[in-house]
C-alpha cells in the first residue's frame, strides 16, 4: 500500500466511515499496517502525538490474533532484575533471576535485597500445595428441593460430565466438581488441572460443553450463566483463600540472626513485632482478605513482565505472611498464596518481550511432563513474594521506608 492509499484510509477512519475494528478489512488482514492507520487516525482525533506508543518490537499480527483488539501500539514498562534468588522447590531448584516490570521506584531494589537475604540464608523452601483452575456455572431449578436432587444427580454422573468436558481440550483434566446451594440456585464449581496453561479460557470452553450436556439430560436445570461468581475469578474472595484456585503456594525461609542484622539492618524480634502488629492485627482491624505487607507489588511486577493476566493480581494479593523468632533466636518467615493464577503457555506468554522474561526464568513454554513449567514458575513467584515481604517488613522495623523512597522512588 502506497502513502496515498494509506492517507485515504486514515481520513476515512477519522471521518467515521471506517470503524477501528474494520481497518484490517482494508489492509488484507495486515495488522501491522492496520495498527499504524489506527494510530495515525487517533493522533488526528485527539491532537496527541503517539510516537512512543508507536515504537515497539512485538509482532502486531500475532498480538491481534490472540491478545488485543484495535491495536495502536504498545506501552512500555521498565523491567528490572532481582536476584540471584535461591529456591528449593518440588519443581524449582537453583538460583533464579526474577524480572520485575514496574514504575514504582525502590520496588526492585527492595525485592533484590530480600533475594540476597534468602540466598545467603540457604534458600527458600517452596511447595505448590494445591493446583486447579475453576469455573462455576449457576443453574436455576424450580425450587430448593429440586436443586438438592440436582446436585446429587451431578455427582452420580460425574464420569459422563468429565468425558464431555475433556472432549474440548487436549490438556485439561477435570478433577472434581464442588457444589454450592443457595435457595433454588445450584452452583457447580468445576476444577481442572490445566497443566502449563493458566487455563481460564480452556476451562470456560470445557464447562460450556458440560453445561449443554447437563441441560439436555436434566431438563429442570437451566444454566443462567457459565460463570456464577463462585469460581471466583478476578475478585477478592474468602472461598479462593480457603479452597484454593490456580496454584496455591507456600514459601518459607529461616534467616540467621546475623544475616537479619547485616542484610536487613534490624533484628528478628523487631520484624516479628511489625509483622504481628501490622500484617495481622492491622489487617484484621481493616477487615482485609489476606494479611500481608505487599504481596500485590511483587505479583503485579512479575505478571506484567511475564505476560500473565494482570487482573489476577487481585487473587495473588490475598495471601498471608508470618514471621516469628525461633528457639535459636533466628527469624522464621513464610508466605502463603492461596490463589496464584499463572501459566507458561497461552495468553500473554506468547508476546515476544514477555516470553523473553519467562526464558530468563527458564520456564517458557510447556514443561516435560506437562504442568512442570507452570508449577516451577509458581514456586519462583512464591519465593520472590517472600523476598519482598522480608525486605519491606525489615524497612519498617528499622524505620527506613521513607529513606528508601526518598533515595529511589520519590
Amino acid at each position: 500500500m502506497d502513502e496515498k492509499e494509506l492517507e485515504e484510509l486514515v481520513k476515512k477512519v477519522v471521518k467515521g466511515e471506517i470503524k477501528f475494528h474494520e481497518v484490517e478489512e482494508y489492509t488484507d488482514g495486515d495488522s501491522e499496517l492496520a495498527t499504524e492507520i489506527r494510530r495515525k487516525a487517533l493522533e488526528r482525533l485527539t491532537g496527541v502525538e503517539l510516537k512512543h506508543i508507536g515504537s515497539y518490537t512485538i509482532d502486531a499480527n500475532e498480538a491481534m490474533a490472540k491478545n488485543i483488539e484495535n491495536m495502536i501500539g504498545a506501552v512500555q514498562v521498565p523491567v528490572g532484575i532481582a536476584g540471584p534468588l535461591l529456591v528449593h522447590g518440588e519443581y524449582a531448584e537453583g538460583e533464579y533471576y526474577v524480572p520485575l516490570a514496574t514504575t514504582e521506584g525502590a520496588l526492585v531494589a527492595s525485592v533484590n535485597r530480600g533475594c540476597s537475604t534468602i540466598t545467603e540464608s540457604g534458600g527458600a523452601h517452596v511447595r505448590v500445595v494445591w493446583d486447579g483452575m475453576t469455573r462455576a456455572p449457576v443453574f436455576k431449578l424450580p425450587n430448593a428441593r429440586e436443586a438438592l436432587k440436582f446436585l446429587g444427580w451431578v455427582q452420580e454422573h460425574f464420569e459422563e460430565i468429565k468425558e464431555v468436558a475433556e472432549s474440548t481440550t487436549r490438556h485439561g483434566e477435570l478433577i472434581e466438581i464442588d457444589e454450592f446451594l443457595t435457595g433454588r440456585h445450584a452452583f457447580l464449581r468445576f476444577r481442572f488441572d490445566t497443566k502449563d496453561a493458566m487455563g481460564m479460557n480452556m476451562v470456560t470452553i470445557a464447562v460450556e460443553e458440560a453445561v449443554k450436556w447437563i441441560e439436555e439430560n436434566y431438563p429442570k436445570a437451566k444454566c443462567v450463566s457459565v460463570s456464577g461468581n463462585v469460581c471466583v475469578d478476578k475478585k477478592p474472595s474468602w472461598l479462593n483463600n480457603i479452597m484454593g484456585r490456580g496454584r496455591s503456594v507456600v514459601a518459607e525461609v529461616e534467616v540467621p540472626r546475623d544475616v537479619v542484622e547485616e542484610k536487613l539492618k534490624t533484628t528478628p524480634e523487631a520484624m516479628a513485632e511489625v509483622n504481628y502488629r501490622k500484617n495481622l492485627v492491622g489487617s484484621a482491624t481493616a477487615g482485609n482478605i489476606g494479611f500481608n505487607a505487599h504481596h500485590a507489588n511483587i505479583v503485579a511486577a512479575i505478571f506484567i513482565a511475564t505476560g500473565q493476566d494482570e487482573a489476577h493480581v487481585v487473587d495473588g494479593s490475598t495471601g498471608y505472611t508470618t514471621m516469628e523468632v525461633t528457639e535459636d533466636g533466628d527469624l522464621y518467615a513464610s508466605v502463603t498464596i492461596p490463589s496464584l493464577n499463572v501459566g507458561t503457555v497461552g495468553g500473554g506468554t506468547r508476546v515476544e518481550t514477555q516470553r523473553e522474561c519467562l526464558e530468563i526464568l527458564g520456564v517458557a513454554g510447556g514443561g516435560d511432563p506437562p504442568g512442570t513449567n507452570a508449577r516451577e514458575f509458581a514456586e519462583v513467584v512464591g519465593a520472590a513474594v517472600l523476598a519482598g515481604e522480608l525486605s519491606l517488613v525489615a524497612a519498617l522495623a528499622a524505620g527506613h521506608l521513607g529513606k528508601a523512597h526518598r533515595l529511589l522512588g520519590r
